[in-house]
């Protein structure tokens, strides 16, 4: 089929933890989940990390119907939430404990029926959304756009069947299984998947590209012997949340390489990206990939100039976007004339190059008549040498309508408030400065590594 073409053309070698199957028992092994599967429209997986998901994810979509990856961690309430709105009619999986009656997947049974591909307007993933703002929604990803989403990025990172992608992230988010699962099984490289993200693990793959999000690449550096491991690696992607700038400089310095960054949603796959053979720069994430247009609006709805100073929301449009939220019109999801909404506070340099400033929801503070972005703030606080780890809020303030507040978890040195304050007014304008910094010991996360600013605000205070 279309969308693993290179499973045929390439015969790459997938491996989990070490569980290893050549691109024909691959096939095979798929074959005969498809044959499972049967004509079923829509079928649930359970997503762990395993070659188990793989094998399923394959034969689901060998055998034409939209996959339903379901967080291996996903809660009763979330899990039935994404059973039922999905409408899958099958389970794909090996805990009967948590889904009713699943269709076991046994990566040793073989087939050789061959299918034919399924059409490129057809649904191939329904994945659902982290549900910050309410339940979970099914975003409908087409062949056609994870087609052109994965060439885009084979494209902007030089990614062929020679080379081999080694990752441990988790297979029910685009990360992992759109780009680190399909993305192989498209360009027809070799996949190590490492079970999960431990630097000695990384360090032993003897990749020549990897995968990787914040958090796992500050963990590497953590441990210099197996961030020298990765020197012989052609690249390095960081994705999911931002880098911070002096995760980027440790990684390079260890590494000799400067990560590639990029931006996407669940609902557009990676529309931004800096690329394999041109520069990167810490905190931005490059420029549109192949058949990206964007735009930067202001509140009114007006164009926002490129000169990389000014906030606005990131409109984009290109051919990897959804096609509709499950159960929604299609044109729900679209401005009139065709732009899809990210959501996503941005700066675009006149050169191109886009810096993501935050969510409009929770990142855009408005202070005494001052609009400031608060991944601009967390940024010159990472800049201290006593800060590990810093997220920025609004809080409300009846003098100055948001307060810029700072959640700090500091790297060992004791540091004052004050000092943290003065250091970022110094770097910043006077206005951007926090008014509070509240020192803790973690920030809450999510399994991409996202910080979770709506359960930051309130309980920690």
């Amino acid at each position: 089929m279309r969308l693993l073409k290179g499973l045929t053309e390439h015969a790459p070698t997938v491996s989990v933890a070490d569980r290893a199957l050549s691109a024909d028992q691959l096939l095979s092994a798929a074959a005969a989940v498809a044959a499972d599967v049967g004509g079923a429209a829509t079928v649930a997986v359970d997503a762990t990390a395993t070659l188990e998901t793989v094998v399923a994810v394959t034969g689901a979509l060998l055998a034409g119907a939209a996959v339903v990856p379901v967080p291996a961690d996903a809660g009763t309430a979330e899990r039935e939430h994404i059973l039922r709105d999905s409408g899958a009619a099958l389970t794909l999986g090996n805990r009967p404990e948590l889904f009713a009656a699943p269709v076991p997947v046994d990566v040793t049974r073989r087939s050789g029926t061959s299918y034919p591909a399924p059409a490129g307007d057809a649904v191939a993933l329904v994945m659902y959304t982290s549900g910050t703002t309410g339940a979970p929604k099914g975003v409908e990803l087409t062949h056609a756009a994870v087609e052109a989403g994965l060439d885009a990025l084979a494209d902007a990172w030089a990614w062929t069947a020679e080379d081999r992608l080694v990752h441990g992230l988790p297979l029910f988010h685009v990360h992992g299984l759109i780009l680190g699962v399909l993305g192989a099984l498209r360009t027809g490289s070799s996949l190590a998947h490492t079970g999960r993200p431990h630097p000695a693990a990384y360090a032993a793959a003897r990749g020549t590209l990897y995968f990787g999000v914040p958090t796992v690449w500050s963990r590497v550096c953590a441990e210099p012997a197996a961030a020298r491991a990765l020197r012989p690696a052609r690249l390095l992607v960081s994705g999911s949340a931002p880098l911070p700038a002096p995760v980027f400089e440790r990684l390079y310095a260890l590494t000799g390489h400067r990560p590639v960054e990029r931006y996407g949603m669940t609902e557009t796959l990676i529309t931004v990206s800096s690329r394999a053979d041109g520069e990167r720069r810490p905190g931005q994430v490059g420029v549109p990939v192949a058949g990206v247009r964007t735009r930067l609006v202001a509140e009114d709805g007006t164009e926002v100039p490129r000169d990389g100073e000014t906030i606005g929301e990131l409109w984009v449009d290109g051919p990897m976007l959804l096609r509709r939220y499950r159960g929604q019109p299609a044109t729900a999801t679209r401005t009139p004339d065709g732009w899809f909404r990210t959501g996503d506070l941005a700066r675009i340099a006149p050169d191109g190059w886009h810096r993501i400033v935050g969510r409009a929801s929770t990142d855009l503070i408005k202070c005494g008549g001052y609009r400031i972005g608060a991944g601009e703030v967390e940024d010159a606080l990472l800049a201290h040498p006593a800060v590990r780890e810093a997220a920025v809020v609004g809080l409300p303030d009846a003098d100055l309508g948001e307060a810029v507040t700072a959640y700090v978890v500091p790297e060992g040195t004791a540091v004052a408030e004050r000092d943290l304050i003065d250091f970022v007014a110094a770097l910043l304008s006077i206005h951007k400065r926090p008014r509070a910094v509240h020192f803790v010991d973690a920030l809450p996360r999510n399994a991409m590594g996202k910080v979770q600013k709506k359960r930051l605000i309130g309980p920690m205070l």
